[in-house]
């Protein structure tokens, strides 16, 4: 036998063996697509697969070979989120809007291979989930320039699902026109009330009436519907590809840091979930004397850091106030159940809504 039979030979046998680990990858490939289903978290995971890579090119000796590893197992986790796409292809996302609203946008970023469910308010979109009609709900929170998304917060407060994870989005505003348009024709601009906010010096430049929509994609149909040239909207390039508009002018918000964060609610409670970094929950305080600042001082005494305190009525009683708590810090570990029993000593409700690793980044206009 020669060498190239010898080799051949060798490379049947690996091949055999690597085809039953490959099996057995992608079974647990497959448990993994489950869990993600059931706790309402995407595919893709960039902290994770980092690791990967610099964990398991660690084991190669051959410094030489080390580079046609790690192309290697890159390969292997693609096919690995592939199969795990087909797997949750019947996911269900439930969004505030219509298709080309930036939270249609951010579902389907967030969720790649589901199918994004539109409903007409952050209720309708909320209570699909707890109703099983989908699977989770991608609501904003908090935008950079205009704050908090009090109604979305309000119905986290009252409602029963937990948070899973927190995305930003940045948000650019564009203005879109009817083909052929050109921009001394435009004399008016509608969008929702928040993008009408965030251009508003670029209206006032530019001498332009306002027209508020129920959202930009909204906003973006009714030009498209409009047959005069004098109406725009302002919206996203998704929504002008979508409608069939051109843009007739990018990035007119006046901070250039536009920041929509969006929350991903389940029926997941994630408690399972160790090793979580980051946190929300609720609370209320007795009405008594330093009972606040006795609340905030013990979410400290165990080493969590507080990043955001935000108080809202709680619409049951005339001047009572619900607060919301976000931070840093193992909340499912044992200091989170210290922490939160001692704040029972201060606070009438405590409801922990989310535990999640990392707040996510996506880019309007990069595809994940």
């Amino acid at each position: 036998m020669n060498k190239l039979d010898v080799a051949r030979n060798e490379i049947n046998e690996i091949d055999k063996e690597m085809a039953s680990l490959f099996e057995r990858r992608m079974k647990a490939a497959r448990m993994v697509a489950e869990y993600k289903k059931e706790n309402a978290l995407p595919i893709f995971d960039s902290g994770r697969e980092a690791f990967l890579i610099d964990r398991n090119s660690s084991y190669i000796e051959d410094a030489v070979l080390k580079d046609y590893y790690v192309e290697f197992i890159k390969s292997t986790m693609n096919i690995s989120k592939s199969y795990q796409r087909m797997l949750l292809d019947g996911m269900r996302v439930a969004y505030s809007g219509v298709p080309g609203a930036f939270a249609h946008i951010a579902a389907t970023k967030i969720f790649d291979s589901a199918n994004a469910i539109a409903y007409d308010s952050f209720k309708a979109a909320y209570e699909a989930v707890e109703k099983g009609e989908c699977d989770c709900a991608v609501l904003p929170i908090e935008n950079s320039y205009a704050g908090d998304v009090a109604q979305v917060m309000d119905i986290a407060f009252f409602g029963s699902l937990h948070i899973t994870g927190i995305y930003d989005l940045e948000v650019s505003h564009n203005l879109l026109a009817k083909k052929g348009t050109n921009k001394g024709e435009i004399k008016k601009v509608v969008s929702h009330s928040q993008a009408l906010s965030q251009c508003a010096g670029y209206i006032e430049k530019n001498r332009l009436l306002k027209e508020e929509a129920t959202n930009t994609a909204v906003a973006a149909k009714m030009v498209a519907d409009s047959e005069s040239n004098a109406l725009a909207a302002i919206a996203s390039k998704e929504a002008a590809s979508l409608y069939g508009l051109t843009v007739v002018e990018e990035n007119i918000n006046q901070s250039a840091n536009n920041t929509t964060r969006f929350a991903v609610f389940s029926r997941s409670t994630g408690k399972e979930n160790k090793g979580n970094n980051h946190f929300v929950f609720f609370f209320t305080v007795k009405n008594e004397a330093g009972a606040l600042g006795k609340a905030i001082s013990v979410i400290g005494k165990y080493g969590f850091n507080l990043k955001a305190l935000k108080s809202r009525p709680t619409k049951e009683l005339i001047w009572d106030y619900y607060f919301f708590a976000e931070g840093e810090g193992e909340i499912n570990g044992e200091n989170g159940d210290k922490m939160l029993t001692e704040l029972k000593e201060s606070c009438n409700e405590i409801k922990v809504v989310g535990s999640f690793a990392n707040e996510i980044l996506l880019r309007e206009k990069d595809n994940k």
